[in-house]
């Protein structure tokens, strides 16, 4: 930066000043405070600012935090705190015009004139109120983020104008707003609950999805991450359906789309004088649907279809993702989930054949698949034995080796258990059944068909997200204060937001689910020594008996306080069952079933009271989310000490949480020698747990000879999740050294060991 004389600055309001490097050094300076291992010449080095007249002043500060993170290393990982520092200062600058925050009020009113806020927010608290928020809202918060977490503030959650860049907030702002929306509508301790949860959720206790940190506080008021859409077979519904998809994609939603009782190609159509085009070109519909409308200007939709693995299309649709064929017989830019049950694996057991049916031809078999297994089997086999009906039959083994090799050569094939869903579910099977599930396979929810848009006899069903930091919890009691304020906010939000297809507002007034996850077990883990083996499995067993008891009783205890919900008939709950009730009895081989806490109370509380919210739980990816709280993605293993993601605005670092004194302390997804031991802990949430996981099987062929998995090993896994009464199963990892898609990206190895570089995914509504 020598050579300074006569170069002026440009700075955002357009006016010229001289360039001072001392203000430079000022800066980085303030930003390496305190913070061991790092230099403020590296950074300036790493710079290389090229100096120009009217250079201006965003490009200096962009350059001095793109510099920092690009030393974030291993053996350098405190760069992020840097980087993030100067992003926290640049984002100051920009939303108030100075360091210093101005008071909440007057950053609210502005923001209400500018359009970018609710309106509503100035009549629901005074200013006497908002004066004492202004006074217990933490700024010096904004300090604790990673330069992960600060990107993905500035470029998903934090209110802005996209064309231009310009932030009209900060972090603390943007929780401080969501705790007080959220909890508008309180009369008694409402100042109690917005504090409450603003600390919670501040401080990475409680962790939140893109729809309501983009959201809450905004005109937007469609806050829900997964959306389940069924289309039926008619015309009308399909187009329905579509309709819908648009509607909840441009509000950043999550797709998950029940596809299987659409008839096959060549089936009649009324008096048979046409026949049916299939299955492909209403998918290709369904399609153009999700990708029509962009997320927020952000990025295109997503979404998951779900067809059963009996489907006369069967050899047609297990191909659909795959690069070879024609457009003509591809639909690539959905993801799918193929549906299987007991029989479909007993038929691969006993060396039997899986028949292929169009559900049109079959009365009552689609129906079945889902409610009673013993008359699906019945009906399964008298249809197979009917000369007269159109069928197709392929060896057990072939439909699991092609379901498993597309699985594995696309990454984003995924599974169901559609006996599992609805006999460890919430709901009774025979009035809400579970269909299908959601974009990211851990959403477990009744859907109808619509015959139009405005059609209120269908249910559209929403599921609204959260997760609890497990890292932070150090006693298994600890999860009351969480849980309870988990729930409440988010029961909260679904009166708060807006419904714009009548179905979905049916199906969750009338069933108020919710889906709280988990996030940062590896750091769970890791900081008390364990792995993904048999070494974790009583505590994991014991929390997440705490945290799911807690979920329930947090319910149980607002339907007194606010009333049940109007279909709590329909649930298990209100007949007192309970997950830990209906579970996979292979679990107790894992570890002994206990029950630490006073579930036959709570039982009768269901049984009396009935619950507030239908389903509690469900294990979301948690990308973004743990980028943002400094935390591991889910219940998944670290691919890596330091992980780069690649997104729209560049490559972000992120260091493991605890890295200094854990490093060694770590279970890496590739050191792992199978998948088995991370199934197991899959297996023993599941048993706690009303909805779903999202399961990902992960492999280093490295382990395996001749660097291929065995196709015996993939069945086996299959049986194993199968056995521990996993519903659903998302993405399949490989290790390759090139790139494997995973979590929603694309992961490349640098050296094969401990740095991956991730391509961000195309959509994370229902990643938290």
């Amino acid at each position: 930066m020598n050579g300074t004389n006569g170069i002026t600055v440009t700075k955002r309001d357009g006016s010229s000043q001289s360039f001072n490097l001392d203000k430079v050094h000022r800066v980085l300076e303030w930003a390496v405070e305190g913070i061991t291992n790092v230099s403020m010449s590296q950074i300036e080095l790493k710079a290389n600012i090229q100096l120009y007249d009217k250079i201006p002043a965003y490009d200096i500060h962009e350059l001095l935090i793109k510099s920092s993170a690009e030393l974030i290393s291993e053996d350098t990982p405190n760069y992020q705190f840097v980087a993030a520092r100067l992003i926290s200062y640049k984002m100051r600058k920009e939303a108030f015009g100075q360091y210093n925050p101005p008071r909440l009020c007057e950053i609210i009113q502005k923001n209400v004139d500018i359009g970018v806020y609710d309106k509503e927010i100035l009549n629901l608290y005074t200013m006497d109120e908002l004066a004492e928020l202004n006074d217990y809202i933490k700024h010096d918060r904004d300090d604790n983020f990673t330069y992960a977490g600060m990107e993905q503030f500035r470029g998903k959650y934090l209110v802005q104008d996209r064309r231009t860049k310009q932030i009209f907030e900060t972090p603390q702002v943007l929780y401080m707003m969501i705790a007080a929306t959220l909890f508008s509508g309180y009369k008694e301790d409402r100042m109690k609950y917005v504090k409450e949860y603003y600390d919670a959720i501040s401080q990475f206790y409680i962790s939140l999805p893109t729809p309501i940190m983009a959201g809450v506080r905004t005109p937007t008021r469609q806050f829900s991450s997964c959306v389940l859409i069924e289309s039926g077979d008619s015309l009308d519904s399909i187009n329905a359906t579509a309709t819908s998809i648009v509607r909840y994609i441009s509000k950043k939603a999550g797709i998950g789309i029940g596809a299987g009782s659409i008839r096959g190609i060549g089936a009649k159509i009324g008096d048979g004088s046409v026949v049916h085009t299939g299955l492909i070109p209403f998918l290709k519909y369904f399609q153009s649907a999700v990708k029509s409308c962009s997320q927020g200007g952000v990025r295109g939709g997503a979404a998951t279809v779900y067809l059963p693995v009996w489907h006369f299309e069967f050899e047609d649709l297990i191909v659909l993702k795959n690069n070879k064929g024609t457009e003509e017989t591809r639909v690539r830019h959905m993801d799918y989930a193929f549906q299987f049950n007991k029989l479909m694996y007993e038929r691969l057991i006993e060396g039997g054949n899986i028949t292929f049916f169009d559900p049109n031809d079959v009365p009552g078999l689609y129906e079945a698949f889902f409610i009673d297994q013993d008359k699906f089997k019945e009906l399964y086999e008298k249809y197979e034995r009917a000369h007269s009906i159109r069928k197709k039959s392929l060896p057990a083994l072939e439909v699991f080796q092609s379901f498993l090799t597309e699985r594995k050569d696309t990454g984003r094939i995924y599974l169901m258990n559609v006996d599992h869903a609805n006999d460890h579910g919430s709901f009774i099977a025979e009035r809400a059944p579970i269909r299908m599930s959601n974009l990211c396979c851990e959403i477990d929810l009744p859907t109808t068909p619509l015959d139009g848009p405005e059609d209120e006899d269908g249910e559209i069903s929403l599921c609204t997200l959260s997760a609890i930091n497990w890292g932070l919890i150090n006693e298994p009691h600890e999860f009351e204060k969480y849980c309870d304020l988990t729930v409440r906010a988010l029961d909260e939000l679904l009166d708060y937001q807006n419904y714009p297809i009548p179905a979905a507002q049916k199906g969750t007034m009338n069933r108020r689910p919710l889906g709280v996850g988990i996030i940062n077990l590896a750091y769970f883990l890791a900081k008390r020594g364990l792995k993904y083996d048999e070494s974790a499995y009583e505590l994991v067993d014991e929390y997440a008996e705490a945290w799911s008891y807690y979920l329930i009783k947090s319910s149980a205890n607002l339907a007194v306080e606010k009333g049940k919900m109007i279909y709590n008939t329909d649930t298990k709950y209100s007949q007192g069952i309970l997950p830990i009730d209906t579970y996979k009895e292979a679990i107790d081989n894992l570890i002994a079933h206990r029950e630490r806490l006073p579930w036959a109370k709570l039982r009768k509380q269901l049984r009396e009271t009935g619950i507030r919210n239908s389903t509690l739980m469900a294990l979301m990816p948690a990308e973004t989310s743990a980028q943002i709280s400094n935390s591991t993605n889910g219940i998944e293993p670290p691919r890596a000490l330091v992980s780069y993601k690649q997104s729209k605005d560049g490559v972000m670092a992120q260091v493991v949480p605890g890295y200094h004194h854990l490093k060694n302390k770590y279970d890496l997804l590739w050191d792992q020698e199978s998948p088995e031991g991370y199934l197991a802990i899959c297996g023993i949430l599941q048993k706690y747990i009303d909805q779903g996981i999202s399961v990902n099987t992960s492999y280093n062929p490295e382990n395996y000879e001749d660097n291929k998995i065995p196709m015996s090993v993939m069945i086996q896994d299959l049986f194993t999740a199968y056995k521990f009464g996993l519903k659903q199963l998302y993405y399949f990892n490989t290790f390759d050294g090139a790139g494997e898609m995973t979590d929603g990206e694309t992961h490349h190895s640098y050296d094969g060991e401990s740095e991956t570089y991730n391509e961000e995914e195309d959509c994370d509504a229902c990643t938290i």
